[in-house]
């Protein structure tokens, strides 16, 4: 990909970012955002842009580049466009995982590990189901053997919830529909170490990936252990997919819509199109929390609704394409 595309990428990026710290409630100029983050500014310019907006930007773009990093590798392992962590299930059964550690009361610290189990037993019941239906090689067999899952997370929360109090009901539906609204500094560093290990773990596949994309056989040709490959795929993808969910609720889509971008923007090689996926998801979801926080003041709307408004319809065009 040229470096001209690459630049434009990091600067849709930057401006999502400074947007995100400048608008709100207390509306701040580029140059009180600066002044702010440096701790020059008034005490209430500091105060908001270190406190509340800083932190909810960055873990917006964490967010982003995970989910987004995560479907470039998906869709490349299982040769299908359509493959996302949130199709695929692995968002819901992150999600199953943390609301089952938020019912019980666990500490705010096993809510991210909760979220991983959960996730990793969404990727081995997808394996099983697809393997039952005889297609585990087959990426759309793969696909929906996912979207059953996903189903079945969906209703197992709804059981995990049955017997908590209205509150705690209200607060779950509006952490699952996506909110990156109680950001904060310790949030931000145990997503950034969700980010960095799975984009790490990734990266270092994507040749495995750019394989894998051109068929089983011709991958096991050229000395690719596939099922290992894509076991590895898969496990990184939930570890990406368990930091987000456990940091701001389940966040639709992303995975699907950005790594279709970065291929429309020149990316062909899968370290390439991950790379590019994760900035684009991070400019993506910035700008999408953005718009949640300033299209309908005071409320606020859900992230997760945001981000679907833009997914769905690209989602709808892509399944029109390749049926």
């Amino acid at each position: 990909m040229r470096a001209s595309r690459w630049a434009i990428i990091l600067a849709v990026l930057l401006t999502a970012a400074i947007a995100g710290v400048a608008y709100g409630t207390l509306r701040l100029t580029p140059l009180e955002v600066l002044q702010g983050a440096l701790g020059t500014g008034t005490s209430t310019q500091v105060a908001v842009v270190r406190q509340l907006r800083l932190p909810r930007v960055l873990l917006a773009a964490l967010v982003g580049a995970g989910l987004g990093a995560s479907g470039a590798a998906l869709q490349g392992a299982t040769r299908n466009g359509l493959a996302e962590p949130y199709l695929l299930g692995v968002s819901g059964g992150a999600a199953v995982g943390a609301v089952i550690a938020v019912a019980l009361h666990a500490p705010s610290s096993v809510v991210p590990l909760a979220g991983l189990v959960g996730a990793l037993a969404a990727v081995a019941l997808s394996l099983v189901v697809a393997r039952a239906a005889g297609g585990q090689g087959d990426a759309r067999v793969v696909l929906m053997a996912g979207v059953v899952v996903g189903a079945f997370a969906n209703a197992a929360i709804m059981v995990a919830l049955a017997g908590v109090d209205a509150n705690a009901v209200r607060g779950a539906l509006w952490w699952m529909m996506g909110s990156a609204a109680d950001a904060s500094w310790p949030q931000v560093r145990a997503l950034a170490a969700y980010v960095v290990i799975g984009l790490v773990a990734l990266l270092g596949l994507a040749r495995a990936i750019d394989l894998l994309a051109l068929g089983e056989d011709a991958a096991a040709g050229m000395g690719v252990n596939v099922a290992r490959v894509t076991l590895a795929v898969f496990v990184a993808g939930a570890l990406l997919a368990a930091g987000t969910v456990a940091a701001a609720g389940l966040v639709g889509f992303v995975g699907l819509l950005v790594p279709h971008l970065a291929r429309m923007a020149g990316a062909r090689m899968h370290r390439t199109i991950i790379g590019a996926s994760a900035l684009g998801g991070a400019a993506l979801v910035v700008f999408a929390d953005l718009v949640a926080r300033v299209a309908h003041p005071p409320a606020e709307l859900p992230l997760g609704a945001v981000t679907a408004i833009l997914g769905v319809p690209f989602f709808l065009s892509r399944l029109r394409r390749l049926t």
